[in-house]
């Protein structure tokens, strides 16, 4: 039984770590997703609900945000704990996967108890993340697993988002792809109008209500009532129609978005993990917005140089060119990467 140990504050490591899990399953392998916000009490929960909503209205909130962010370990219930390394040993736990470095002292504390297992340390970013950044150094001789690695200007290996073949680039709809990652952050609103004005059209997922103002404009949204620590499944995603209900669907799979994501021209967003991991598996070209933290600013620079994706001023000096997103589609359709999924085997 593998274990993969992710965290509910982001979508771009709580997705990959669903999608490894789908993809072992499809192969026979048995996985289990820890979520470690799970173990906190609701106040706490409660608290971070509220910090997503502030993050999402003012960009410069969430920057000033990252930097404040404690080991959210700290945050956890003893009880819950100590429930969660008696369920691991029960179910004899062979390997564990960690995407987000706050699991790192209680996979300490298992082992110690335990004894050793197998520690995968998998990076969606291309850099060391901030949350193994506020967790400090481990004691544990884990293996790192770069999705993307800025050092070495390489993709060593990654996790499949869907094993279909990639839309071909003349039967994609003429349409961009906008968002803000799973927070919705960014300035991916203000460049939807500008892309508006250049004549796109656009597929904008739009975090709340109020989001929903620009005519012209095809909004869909993940559930506002939905964290990943309710249930063991991907987003609940949905089409946004003024006037009319909306009705969220629970994929299986893979995330609702990425089907946007597979028939567009390019997605225009920040460049968190999650974004790269879906342009590369539908071959897609990412415009680069402005990132997340210094992290993000080095995904951003390793797709750029790779030639799978470009800036946003870069390309509105080229005129919104279509041409040149063929070219980056072109390079991501050509790319050759090993599926850590069969490593795991």
């Amino acid at each position: 039984m593998i274990e993969i140990l992710t965290s509910g504050v982001a979508l771009g490591v709580h997705v990959p770590g669903l999608l490894l899990a789908d993809r072992l399953a499809e192969q026979g392998q048995a996985a289990n997703v820890s979520v470690l916000e799970r173990l906190m009490p609701p106040e706490t929960l409660a608290t971070t609900a509220r910090s997503k909503q502030a993050f999402h209205r003012d960009f410069r909130i969430a920057l000033a945000g990252q930097k404040l962010a404690r080991d959210a370990s700290v945050a956890t219930e003893e009880a819950a704990v100590t429930a969660l390394l008696d369920d691991w040993h029960a179910r004899r736990v062979t390997r564990f996967v960690v995407f987000s470095g706050f699991w790192l002292p209680l996979v300490e504390r298992y082992i110690a108890q335990y004894g050793e297992v197998p520690v995968d340390v998998c990076h969606v970013d291309s850099v060391q993340s901030p949350s193994f950044d506020k967790a400090g150094p481990t004691s544990l001789p884990v293996r790192h697993i770069w999705l993307a690695d800025a050092d070495n200007l390489t993709i060593p290996c990654s996790i499949p988002v869907s094993r279909d073949a990639a839309v071909p680039w003349r039967e994609r709809e003429q349409r961009l792809l906008v968002h803000g990652g799973g927070w919705g952050m960014g300035t991916y609103r203000e460049r939807a109008d500008d892309l508006l004005q250049a004549g796109f059209e656009l597929d904008v997922v739009a975090y709340e209500d109020r989001d929903l103002s620009t005519k012209g404009v095809r909004y869909f949204m993940i559930d506002p009532e939905w964290h990943p620590w309710l249930d063991d499944g991907y987003p609940p995603f949905g089409q946004v129609v003024a006037g009319r209900p909306t009705t969220f669907h629970q994929r299986s799979g893979h995330h609702g978005s990425f089907d946007l994501c597979r028939q567009a021209l390019a997605t225009v967003s920040k460049p968190g993990g999650g974004t790269l991991l879906d342009s590369l598996w539908s071959a897609t070209p990412t415009v680069l917005l402005e990132p997340f933290g210094p992290h993000e600013q080095r995904n951003a620079d390793l797709w750029i140089e790779l030639g799978f994706g470009i800036s946003f001023e870069r390309w509105q000096q080229k005129g919104f060119a279509v041409e040149v997103l063929e070219d980056l589609h072109k390079a991501l359709v050509a790319a050759d990467v090993p599926d850590y999924s069969q490593a795991l085997l």
